[in-house]
């Protein structure tokens, strides 16, 4: 008997998975598995994935995460590659930092409906929304990424691109202070500060963390690493902060991690442009209308230092 829950707060753009994707499972942990549970998790922009618990035929249990590459708010499949979260993942293989190892893959997605990578879970749970000590959660995060940008190999994954090419100057649909965004394109339109490109998850956030009973337990979500500078992790990361604890917290964790790291001078030409990364929202996205502010007051705050 096959399980199936959903999560009460996601509402998945697909159903469950079907007969076939949990066949394919099956024959990926060998003749006789069978697969027990089956959990929808929060997705990204175009990922659905499900959290299962699979038996195999000695009775052995294993927790398994299926990720599957699906179109979601207008969002083309095609703009992710399973390859470059294989490859990724590959290379963590001999990292440090507790991340999933692949189990299995459907790049192709001839049996998962979707380009499909079969995955090991991580325990954990993402961050408390208020930390009990908001230093020591600033340190671990700070502290988590200097293994992988410390690999060899990074050269083996695509090259760091913004998101946002500022071909179209543009501020958010529900923008308070437009002309907050004016400065924005016009300081991050200079030339990029020149940095060694290293691996870097590129979407380093607190929602890709997982945490028990205080401690970082993993990170998730590899399908946008890259090879680029560190500096990109560090914004993205500031970013995530700002928004969840505010501004002195993001500048809490830029000092934290000059320390942990043995020194890092950081340009904020990067966080302009991983802030500028969610606009345009022609694509079908929106930032949404009641964080524009939070946005906006971490922005006026990066344009004082440039």
């Amino acid at each position: 008997m096959v399980v199936v829950t959903h999560s009460p707060a996601i509402s998945p753009p697909t159903g469950g998975l079907s007969d076939r994707a949990v066949r394919w499972v099956e024959q990926c942990l060998g003749q006789g598995a069978g697969v027990r549970e089956i959990r929808t998790l929060p997705g990204g922009a175009a990922h659905v994935n499900h959290a299962l618990l699979v038996e195999s035929r000695s009775g052995s249990a294993h927790r398994l995460v299926l990720r599957r590459w699906l179109p979601r708010e207008g969002l083309a499949a095609a703009e992710f590659s399973p390859e470059r979260e294989i490859a990724a993942l590959a290379l963590l293989a001999g990292c440090e930092l507790p991340t999933p190892s692949l189990v299995a893959a459907d790049p192709a997605g001839a049996h998962c409906g979707g380009p499909a990578l079969l995955i090991t879970w991580l325990d954990g749970h993402p961050p408390d929304p208020a930390p009990a000590d908001l230093d020591e959660y600033l340190i671990q995060l700070a502290a988590a990424p200097l293994s992988v940008h410390a690999l060899r190999g990074a050269a083996s994954m695509p090259p760091y691109m913004p998101a946002n090419r500022l071909d179209r100057r543009l501020p958010p649909a529900h923008a308070l202070r437009p002309w907050l965004w004016d400065r924005a394109h016009e300081a991050a339109a200079r030339p990029a500060p020149h940095a060694p490109s290293r691996f870097i998850h590129r979407d380093y956030e607190p929602g890709n963390t997982l945490w028990s009973g205080g401690r970082l337990t993993g990170v998730v979500d590899w399908s946008d690493a890259s090879c680029g500078p560190v500096a990109v992790d560090v914004a993205r990361m500031r970013l995530g902060l700002a928004l969840r604890h505010g501004v002195q917290a993001a500048d809490r964790f830029l000092a934290v991690f000059d320390q942990v790291s043995g020194g890092h001078e950081h340009d904020p030409y990067w966080d302009l442009r991983c802030l500028l990364d969610l606009l345009p929202e022609d694509d079908g996205r929106e930032l949404p209308e009641q964080k524009v502010p939070l946005y906006e007051e971490y922005l006026a705050a990066l344009l004082a230092t440039v």
